[in-house]
C-alpha cells in the first residue's frame, strides 16, 4: 500500500504514458484497450519468428514454402481501408460498430491458429496425406490468422480515435505503438521458453495456447469500451458505397499526397528488415548474439522515437513535419550503416540500428497521428484502415524486395560482373541501403507541401477545439 501511495504521487511526467489518460478515456481503462496491441504482437511473433525457424528447422518445410505461408496475411493488408470502412458503417440493432469486427477478427485468428499445428505437422510430410492436403490447410490457415490481425488492428485503432479527444491521440498512439512492441517481445521470449524442448506435441499446445491468449485479450480489451448507440446503426439508414466514401475522403485534403508519402516511407524502412542481421554477421564478423542484441537496439529507437513524436504533436508541432524528420533521421541512419562496413566497426553498426529504430518510430507515430487528425468523424475507420493498407503493403513489399535485391547484386558482385572495386558481398547490401536513401528524400519531397509554414505549430486550444485537422493537415 506504501508502494502505491507513492507511485500514484509521482508526477505524471515520470510515469510513462500517464499523460496520454483523459476523462472520457482513463489509463486503466486505456491499458485495458491497449490490450489489443499485445494480442496483435504476439501472433506477429509467432507467424514470423517462432514458426517461420520451427517450420524450415524442425519440421523440414523447404524455404520458399515457407516464405510463400508467412507472405500469405499480406495478400489481406490492402483490404484494411474497406475493413475500417464497413466498421465506420455497420448496421445493427444492437448500436455498435467498432466491437463487431474486433469480434469477427478475433474469431477468424483463433480458428486459424487452432487449425495451423496440424496443417503444419501435414505439410513437413509426417502423414499418409497427399502434399497438396498439408498445402492447402496451412494456406487457409495463415489466411485466416491474416484477415483476423488486419482487422482486429484497423478497427482497434478507430476504437480508440473514437474514445480519445483530438488533444490526447498522439500520446495514446505512441502507447498503442508501444504495447505492440512489448506484446512482440514477451511473446518473444516465452515462445522461445516453452519450445525450448521441442517435440510436435508441445508446438500444438504452443500454438493452440496462444490463440486462446489471443482471444480472451481481444475480448478483455473491448469489453464495456464502446457505447452502444442504436440510432447510429440503425439497419434502415442509407450507407454510401466505398468508392463514394472515399471521394469524399480525397476532398477533405490531400488524401493522395499523405498515403503516398506514407508508402515511400514504409517502404524505405522496411526494405532493411530481413538484412541487418545478416548484414552485422557476414560483413562485421559479429556473432549470433551480437546481431541479436540489435534488435532490442531497434526497438528501443523505436520506443523513444513513438515518445518523442507524441510530445512533440502534442505541444502543437506540425504531425506532417514530425514525418519528414523521421525520414531525415532514416537517411542519416542508413548512411551510418552503410559507413560501418569500411569502419569495421560494431559500435557504428548499433548506433545506426538504433536511429533507424528512432526515425521509423517517428515516421509512422507522426503520419498516423496525422491521419487521425485530418480524418472526418465519420469515416474514421476508412482513414485509419487506407493508412494501414498502405502502410501494411508496402512494408510488406519492402521486405521481398530487399532481400530480392540483395541476393541479385551480391550474385553479380561475387562473379565480378560489376567489376573488380565491387567483388564483394557488402555491395549488395550497400546498393539496398542506398536505395532507402533516396526513397527517403523522395518521402521528404511528398511531406513538404503537407507541413505547416514554420511558426504556425498549433496551441493547445487549437487542438482542444479540433483545429488541427483544419489548420495544414490537408
Amino acid at each position: 500500500m506504501k508502494l502505491s501511495r507513492v507511485w500514484m504521487k509521482l508526477s505524471p511526467d515520470l510515469l510513462p504514458f500517464a499523460d496520454a489518460a483523459s476523462e472520457t478515456l482513463p489509463l486503466d481503462r486505456l491499458l485495458r484497450l491497449s490490450l489489443f496491441q499485445v494480442s496483435v504482437g504476439m501472433v506477429a511473433v509467432l507467424l514470423i519468428g517462432t514458426l517461420n525457424r520451427v517450420m524450415i528447422v524442425e519440421l523440414g518445410v523447404p524455404t520458399w514454402m515457407v516464405a510463400v505461408m508467412v507472405s500469405l496475411p499480406l495478400v489481406f493488408a490492402p483490404f484494411r481501408a474497406l475493413i475500417g470502412f464497413r466498421s465506420d458503417q455497420y448496421k445493427s440493432v444492437l448500436g455498435w460498430k467498432r466491437v463487431p469486427y474486433v469480434w469477427l477478427g478475433s474469431v477468424w485468428i483463433f480458428g486459424g491458429l487452432a487449425m495451423m499445428p496440424f496443417a503444419l505437422i501435414i505439410l513437413s510430410g509426417d502423414t499418409f496425406a497427399p502434399p497438396v492436403v498439408g498445402q492447402v490447410a496451412a494456406g487457409i490457415a495463415f489466411l485466416c490468422v491474416g484477415a483476423g490481425m488486419h482487422t482486429v488492428q484497423t478497427v482497434g485503432l478507430a476504437l480508440a480515435t473514437d474514445l480519445s479527444p483530438v488533444e490526447q491521440q498522439p500520446r495514446v498512439v505512441a502507447l498503442l505503438s508501444v504495447m505492440l512492441l512489448l506484446g512482440m517481445l514477451l511473446s518473444a521470449l516465452a515462445f522461445g521458453a516453452l519450445l525450448a524442448n521441442f517435440s510436435q506435441l508441445r508446438l500444438i499446445q504452443v500454438i493452440q495456447g496462444a490463440a486462446v491468449v489471443s482471444i480472451v485479450l481481444n475480448l478483455v480489451a473491448v469489453w464495456k469500451q464502446e457505447v452502444r448507440n442504436p440510432a447510429a446503426t440503425r439497419p434502415d439508414r442509407d450507407r454510401p458505397a466505398f468508392q463514394q466514401a472515399w471521394d469524399e475522403l480525397r476532398r477533405t485534403g490531400q488524401w493522395v499526397r499523405r498515403l503516398t508519402a506514407t508508402g515511400l516511407g514504409s517502404f524505405a524502412f522496411a526494405m532493411q528488415d530481413v538484412l541487418l542481421e545478416p548484414y552485422g554477421g557476414q560483413i562485421l564478423g559479429l556473432t549470433v548474439s551480437q546481431t541479436t542484441l540489435l534488435t532490442a537496439g531497434f526497438a528501443a529507437g523505436g520506443i523513444i522515437g513513438f515518445i518523442r513524436a507524441a510530445r512533440r504533436i502534442s505541444d502543437g508541432g506540425d504531425a506532417h513535419r514530425v514525418a519528414a524528420t523521421g525520414a531525415l533521421c532514416g537517411a542519416f541512419a542508413f548512411t551510418t550503416v552503410i559507413a560501418a562496413a569500411p569502419l569495421s566497426s560494431g559500435f557504428v553498426f548499433a548506433l545506426g540500428v538504433g536511429l533507424i529504430g528512432f526515425g521509423g518510430g517517428l515516421f509512422a507515430h507522426a503520419t498516423l497521428t496525422a491521419c487521425m487528425r485530418a480524418a472526418p468523424p465519420a469515416q474514421i475507420g476508412l482513414a485509419l484502415g487506407s493508412w494501414g493498407a498502405v502502410q501494411a503493403t508496402c512494408a510488406g513489399g519492402a521486405i521481398a524486395v530487399g532481400g530480392l535485391l540483395r541476393d541479385a547484386i551480391s550474385g553479380l558482385a561475387m562473379r565480378g560482373a560489376l567489376g573488380e572495386a565491387l567483388a564483394g558481398p557488402v555491395t549488395g547490401y550497400g546498393l539496398v541501403y542506398l536505395l532507402e536513401i533516396a526513397l527517403l528524400f523522395a518521402t521528404i519531397v511528398a511531406i513538404g507541401p503537407l507541413v505547416r509554414p514554420v511558426g504556425n505549430d498549433l496551441q493547445p486550444e487549437d487542438v482542444r477545439l479540433g483545429l488541427a485537422g483544419s489548420r495544414g493537415a490537408s
